[in-house]
C-alpha cells in the first residue's frame, strides 16, 4: 500500500519511447513539472500526449515539445505555444484537436470503462465530418486528416460517437497526496489532472505535501489511490515553481 517513489527519476524510469501519456494541467496551472523533467532527463522520445494544452514558455510540456520527443499530441488548445504551432504546421508533429469538453469526457469516459459516449459537441463541423488537418505536409497541405465519425439522432437531435482514451501512463500534481494515493488537487489544478489520472494504466502523482494515511479526511478525498500506482514528494523548492504564463493584474495606485 505504501507507494511512495524515492525520486521523479525513478517514477518514470520505465516509460518507454512511443509510450502515451496523460498529462495534467491547464495552461501552466497543475502542471507535474517535476516529472516532466524527469522524464525529459530519461530521455523518452517519440511520445504520444493527451493534455489540454503541450506547455506554455519554456514549461511543462514545452520542455519535451521543443528538444522533439513529442510524436502526436491529443488536445484542445495551442494558444501562444509558438513552438507548438511551428512544428504542427511544419508536419513535424500530428495533432488531434478537439473540443475541451469533449477531451475531458473522453478522459473521464476511459477511466470509468466506458468504451464511447454521444456528445452534441461537433455536430455539423469537420469533428464530425472529418477531414481536420492531423497533420501537415510541411507545404501547406494536409498529410493526414481526420476521419468521419459516427452521428446519430436521438430525440430528434444529432450526436457524434466519441471514443474514450486510454493511456499508457498519467503523470498529475496534487497539491497533497498520502501514502496510499489519495490525492486533493487545489482550485483549478482539479480540471484535468483527476481526469487524466483515471485515464492512465500507471499513473504516478507528484504531491506538494506528503502525508499518512488518515491525514486527509475522506470527504475532502479528490481522487481515490485506486487510481494511483506511484507518488513523488516534491521538495519545498519544487513545490514552490509555481509560474504564472500571464499576469494580468492591476497596477499599484491605478484605479
Amino acid at each position: 500500500m505504501n507507494k511512495v517513489i524515492a525520486s521523479a527519476a525513478e517514477a518514470v524510469a520505465d516509460v518507454p519511447d512511443g509510450a502515451s501519456l496523460a498529462v495534467g494541467g491547464f495552461g501552466l496551472s497543475g502542471v507535474p513539472g517535476a516529472l516532466i523533467q524527469a522524464l525529459f532527463e530519461a530521455g523518452a522520445s517519440g511520445l504520444s500526449v493527451v493534455s489540454n494544452n503541450c506547455g506554455a514558455m519554456d514549461s511543462g510540456l514545452a520542455v519535451l515539445l521543443s528538444a522533439g520527443r513529442v510524436a502526436r499530441v491529443t488536445g484542445s488548445y495551442i494558444g501562444g505555444n509558438k513552438e507548438f504551432a511551428r512544428q504542427y504546421l511544419g508536419g513535424e508533429i500530428e495533432v488531434e484537436m478537439i473540443p475541451q469538453g469533449t477531451l475531458a469526457e473522453r478522459l473521464r469516459a476511459g477511466g470509468a470503462g466506458i468504451p464511447a459516449f454521444y456528445t452534441p459537441a461537433g455536430v455539423g463541423t469537420q469533428v464530425a465530418e472529418g477531414g481536420m488537418p492531423w497533420r501537415y505536409d510541411g507545404n501547406g497541405g494536409a498529410a493526414l486528416v481526420s476521419p468521419a465519425k459516427e452521428v446519430r439522432e436521438f430525440d430528434g437531435v444529432e450526436y457524434v460517437l466519441e471514443r474514450a482514451i486510454r493511456t499508457d501512463f498519467a503523470l498529475v500534481r496534487a497539491a497533497r497526496g498520502d501514502r496510499h494515493g489519495n490525492l486533493v488537487f487545489n482550485k483549478s489544478t482539479r480540471n484535468f489532472n483527476p481526469l487524466a489520472a483515471t485515464a492512465g494504466r500507471i499513473t504516478v502523482a507528484e504531491v506538494e505535501e506528503l502525508v499518512e494515511p488518515g491525514e486527509i479526511e475522506p470527504d475532502a478525498v479528490h481522487l481515490p489511490g485506486i487510481f494511483v500506482q506511484r507518488v513523488v514528494a516534491l521538495t519545498p523548492e519544487q513545490a514552490a515553481d509555481k509560474r504564472i504564463e500571464k499576469v494580468t493584474t492591476t497596477p499599484r495606485g491605478d484605479a
